[in-house]
């Protein structure tokens, strides 16, 4: 199935989003919540590096990193190794996003892996550093039989569809943990930093909404450098 326009248009929405997004949990963790720090006396800052790490880095960079195969008029070989590079950062900032947030809690003596957003978190991960492996070594190096990579890339492009959806899921479900602690802390529920946490939120569903519609929709005109539409 894919959507009437062309994925080189649409993907421009998302790219907006993309923008909107970044800078909002920017806005969120370094004015409203006092800033960035790997190392500090005051442990929140330190957690302040997981919404940042986990929204820009792991969220809207695998975004790209899936809208960059279908949407990019490259030959096949380029954006191969774009979406091979920007899911390997997209990973490794998601892994140090994750670092964050039991760095905070082991150093404010918190314990870990209480919630179902901290469950799927490291569920999320585990299952989209598979992902990225089992892609490199069939699409990229060593390289799977011409009959394997064709068997494998749609179950490899639905897998990674339902990975990425469920992180959208669980990194939505994380802006309203914080945002009911920080509320039941205090918090005033109708003022500026909860309106602006919930609309992070909900610029991150729309994000990864516009990413699978950037891939439903019609790809560059294929060539002998491309695959055939799933």
């Amino acid at each position: 199935m894919a959507i009437g326009v062309k994925a080189l248009h649409l993907s421009f929405v998302p790219h907006a989003l993309a923008i909107a997004g970044a800078v909002m949990v920017l806005v969120w963790c370094i004015h409203f919540r006092g800033g960035l720090a790997w190392e500090s006396s005051n442990k929140n800052l330190i957690f302040n590096l997981h919404p940042v790490l986990m929204l820009i880095g792991f969220i809207i960079l695998g975004g790209e990193a899936i809208m960059s195969y279908k949407s990019l008029p490259l030959k096949k070989e380029v954006k191969k190794v774009i979406h091979l590079v920007l899911h390997a950062t997209a990973l490794i900032l998601g892994i140090i996003g994750i670092y964050t947030a039991f760095k905070n809690h082991n150093e404010s003596s918190i314990p870990n892996l209480y919630s179902v957003h901290s469950w799927l978190g490291i569920g999320i991960i585990a299952l989209y550093g598979i992902q990225w492996i089992y892609g490199f070594l069939i699409f990229f190096y060593p390289g799977g039989s011409t009959g394997l990579r064709s068997e494998s890339l749609p179950w490899h492009v639905l897998f990674g569809l339902f990975v990425y959806i469920l992180a959208v899921g669980n990194a939505t479900l994380g802006f309203l943990e914080k945002l009911t602690f920080l509320e039941n802390s205090g918090l005033d529920k109708y003022g500026a930093e909860a309106y602006l946490v919930n609309f992070t939120a909900i610029v991150t569903i729309l994000y990864g909404a516009f990413v699978i519609f950037t891939v439903l929709s019609q790809g560059p005109q294929e060539d002998d450098y491309s695959y055939s539409a799933i």
